[in-house]
């Protein structure tokens, strides 16, 4: 379906074409069908308002500030009470848009952020949205967007897109550049029809600056994947009023002491955790273990505006150079967080474990509790192997060796449960002051974090059966079983490495744990790990419980992190309410409007987290490729660790960075693509190139802007590849530009992912 315009493109093709006729302007917006009505509508609307040229009326009511009687609305999002919010598209009135409350029917509960909606419009004098808009059907979602550097031309200009995956550019018309100068990074979205050269136009919406400029790059992803990363004034207002809470209606548990344990550079800690020797007897070697979660849902109640926006973000997200929070640094950074020696609210749980990691029972409880100490993951580490420090030392007997007695229990409790054992060491990149990456190093795994981890896990079983138990709403984490088409493609993999996984079995994780073992110090150890994490899906947020195959656990639900997770602050509320704490459960318990959105919640907040995910890849593939693009000409060690028919993803040892070898620099010859056994067979010299070979490449390309890396394969397992005579094989396509190979990379995984 054609998109639907805006009077300002409207008024814009108009101009260019003063002689046209209504049925001219409809021709060349492509109405069809019954969107014909609502466009005529629209036309009479800017007839009665005196936009249409040779008009006489006045558009007094829209350049005094009112609105027309029906306009085109654009979906913000909802308001604190959970009311839909709009704006004028075309807004020509004194100061700012004004917002409109979108009055929904039933059958318009699928509209959302951002979608546009033909409307009617009405006047709503003395409350707090001036304007209500009654939908008369929804136009279209809404237009498309893009990122991308403004370049500047005698028409106008264009926009070369960032985004790996776009290959085309945007033609900017004169008087839509929104002052935008040459090379700047600019967000803009589609208006009318094609413009020169059959190139979509585009009307510059945002101008962000320099794209080489100090943390550009994560400023493009949060802007890329529609990551909200500024407050609402509202929101910041209800956070900077929320004062300290204190005992009232709260165990005391300021003389336990509690220890939080996290990153060096951590800035909210949101759980705490102790262990003690268990004196009940019968329970020889056993522990009490603590775990105390920052009460966030004492701050953030129900349908506020913390909520709403807390619900609307869903996550924090994390960059190398920043983090978009899902809470207002007043309750992340400060109230929010178990600083060291500082009263702070909590729900806490305490747990009985036997000598083997076996949990034996649990309680929660609302409470307040003071940190003895704010440690770091290294620190922790280096006091257990025998070199304590001042900040350690006074805490080694008392509570750092119980902690790691109780970590050895909850690891047999996990080799006998046998969860899903993937190694994929994690790269740390290390930015320099202005933002440059200064060094790419894989992030150090302790026992301090899996000990933390154990403890984290442990926690989030005993909230899910405590509200089953209760019968409480709740937000499970799931992660369903693989894909049998998936775990074929697997098996697939597996057995071109030469590795075996079996059939004919229903699968469990200790059989992919037996495949990795088998991988486990070869060559083929990083694919095979890839390859298994490949074929799983996605956990996600529900409120039907489906159970956690990767943590091969029945009952799981996240409750250790509400700081930074919207699914844990659901989960705090159900505890609250589970267990009528407090004088008026209802006021930070889970709310009749919680549970009636659960699954709504459940979906919106799974969504938040992918987008989330592809936007921390997509920073850190850009940062990847910043790092190397002083590098270009040097060769490189890697393996293949993807094959298609079109060339082959090589993942570099130093870095972890992926390239891309195109299929046409392999040689002067036509290669076979066998997508079974992944690889690509050379039809005259039989080379054969496989997923997990090892390679030497070249740097040929790097585009850090997109975050795309071409190179050229040296040689195969140690042996050099025939040179190639004379430049491109006969019939061989032109070479291509960085961004299009990377398009078309893109666009054929994307019709893979479907078939699959």
């Amino acid at each position: 379906m054609a998109e639907f315009p805006t009077k300002d493109a409207i008024l814009q093709w108009i101009e260019d074409n003063p002689e046209a006729t209504k049925r001219d302007i409809a021709r060349a917006f492509g109405i069809r069908g019954a969107a014909k009505i609502d466009f005529k509508a629209l036309l009479k609307d800017m007839e009665a308002e005196g936009d249409l040229p040779g008009k006489t009326r006045r558009r007094d009511r829209h350049e005094g500030g009112g609105m027309p009687p029906v306009t085109v609305i654009e979906i913000t999002g909802p308001d604190a009470q959970g009311d839909l919010l709009a704006r004028p598209v075309d807004w020509r009135g004194d100061g700012p848009p004004p917002a409109i409350r979108v009055q929904l029917r039933e059958i318009d509960r699928d509209i959302g952020p951002r979608d546009r909606l033909l409307a009617k419009i009405d006047e709503t004098p003395g409350e707090d949205q001036p304007y209500a808009a009654r939908p008369i059907r929804r136009i279209a979602a809404a237009p498309a967007r893009v990122l991308g550097i403004f370049r500047k031309d005698s028409q106008g200009g264009r926009i070369l897109p960032i985004d790996k995956g776009e290959a085309k550019q945007w033609v900017v018309g004169p008087g839509n550049d929104n002052g935008a100068r040459d090379g700047e990074l600019v967000e803009a979205e589609q208006v009318g029809p094609k413009g020169r050269l059959g190139l979509p136009k585009a009307r510059v919406t945002e101008v962000l600056g320099d794209p080489a400029g100090p943390r550009a790059v994560s400023l493009i992803a949060i802007h890329q994947h529609g990551i909200p990363d500024v407050f609402p004034e509202k929101v910041l207002d209800e956070a900077e009023a929320a004062e300290p809470a204190g005992l009232d209606g709260r165990e005391d548990l300021r003389e336990i002491p509690l220890v939080t344990i996290d990153p060096e550079d951590a800035r909210d800690r949101d759980d705490a955790v102790l262990a003690i020797p268990d004196d009940t007897p019968g329970n020889e070697g056993g522990f009490v273990l603590w775990v105390a979660i920052a009460d966030v849902a004492y701050y953030v109640r129900p349908q506020s505006a913390l909520d709403t926006e807390a619900r609307l973000r869903g996550n924090s997200t994390y960059f190398p150079d920043r983090v978009v929070p899902m809470l207002p640094d007043r309750l992340s950074g400060d109230l929010c967080s178990l600083h060291e020696n500082v009263d702070r609210a909590v729900i806490a749980v305490r747990m009985r474990i036997d000598r083997e990691g076996r949990k034996l029972d649990h309680s929660f409880t609302r409470g307040l509790m003071r940190s003895r100490a704010s440690l770091e993951y290294g620190r922790v580490q280096a006091a257990i192997d025998g070199q304590p420090d001042d900040r350690t030392e006074p805490l080694l007997e008392s509570v750092l060796k119980p902690l790691y007695g109780a970590y050895e229990a909850l690891r047999r409790a996990r080799d006998m449960r046998a969860p899903l054992d993937l190694d994929l060491p994690e790269r740390r990149i290390v930015l320099d002051e202005s933002g440059k990456v200064t060094s790419v190093a894989f992030k150090d795994r302790l026992d301090a974090h899996r000990l933390i981890e154990e403890f984290m896990v442990l926690a989030n079983v005993a909230a899910a059966e405590t509200l089953i138990a209760k019968r409480t709403p709740l937000l499970f984490r799931v992660h369903e079983e693989p894909d049998p088409l998936k775990l074929e493609s697997l098996r697939e993999t597996v057995e071109a490495s030469g590795l075996t996984l079996a059939k004919g079995q229903v699968l469990q994780t200790r059989h992919l744990n037996r495949l990795l073992a088998q991988a486990a110090g070869t060559d083929q150890a990083e694919l095979i790990n890839m390859a298994t994490l490949r074929s799983l899906p996605q956990a996600y947020y529900a409120a039907q419980n489906f159970g956690h195959f990767g943590l091969a656990l029945r009952n799981y639900a996240h409750f250790t992190s509400p700081i930074r997770r919207y699914a844990d602050l659901i989960v705090h509320r159900a505890l609250i309410s589970a267990h009528r704490w407090g004088p008026d459960p209802a006021a930070d318990g889970l709310s009749d409007s919680d549970i009636d959105r659960i699954d709504e919640t459940g979906e919106l907040i799974s969504q938040a987290e992918r987008r989330s995910m592809m936007a921390e890849r997509d920073t850190q593939d850009r940062y990847l490729a910043a790092f190397l693009a002083d590098r270009v000409g040097v060769e490189f060690g890697g393996r293949i660790s993807g094959v298609a028919k079109f060339g082959l993803f090589v993942k570099l040892d130093e870095s972890g960075a992926d390239g891309l070898v195109p299929v046409r620099s392999l040689g002067e010859e036509y290669f076979h693509y066998d997508a079974r056994e992944g690889t690509l067979t050379g039809g005259s010299s039989g080379v054969v190139f496989a997923l997990g070979s090892r390679v030497t490449v070249k740097l040929a390309e790097v585009a850090p802007a997109t975050g795309g890396i071409l190179l050229e394969l040296l040689t195969l397992e140690d042996h050099p590849l025939p040179r190639r005579r004379g430049g491109s094989r006969r019939g061989a396509p032109p070479r291509r530009k960085l961004g299009q190979e990377k398009a078309r990379a893109a666009k054929e995984r994307k019709v893979s992912r479907r078939r699959k």
